[in-house]
């Protein structure tokens, strides 16, 4: 089983990834939340309950209240001891995005991939393993 988030404001996409990710498999565990802000919150009130924290996570780079970089750079601060995948993914085609996320990509640890929209089924599982 595997625990997966997905953070993006659009509830469409967000309907799209769950579609796609239950015809892989039906024991997934999925949460969503529709701003970074809300994520860290939710990820943070997990882990200092010792649950266990996603181990993939989509995410959205544009969104408001917090967007996937402010997000990104939150998220790999915290003091976790899991490798998690993150998938980032946008429709963005502005040259800064592919660049921050070589940046972040350096940073860190954890699993980073770059995908842009939409997130074809024939990648799903590719992206869903664990790190």
């Amino acid at each position: 089983m595997i625990n997966i988030c997905i953070i993006d404001d659009d509830p469409i996409t967000v309907f799209g990834i769950r579609k796609m990710l239950s015809s892989i498999t039906d024991g997934n565990e999925v949460s969503s939340y529709a701003n970074g802000k809300l994520a860290l919150d939710g990820i943070k009130a997990i882990h200092h309950q010792t649950q266990e924290i996603p181990d993939v996570i989509f995410l959205d780079i544009n969104m408001p209240i917090m967007d996937g970089w402010q997000f990104l750079e939150e998220f790999i601060a915290l003091p976790l001891h899991k490798k998690v995948r993150i998938n980032i993914y946008t429709s963005s085609i502005d040259p800064y995005d592919l660049q921050t996320y070589e940046k972040y990509k350096k940073k860190t640890d954890h699993t980073l991939t770059y995908n842009n929209k939409p997130i074809l089924k024939s990648q799903i599982e590719a992206i869903t393993e664990k790190a």
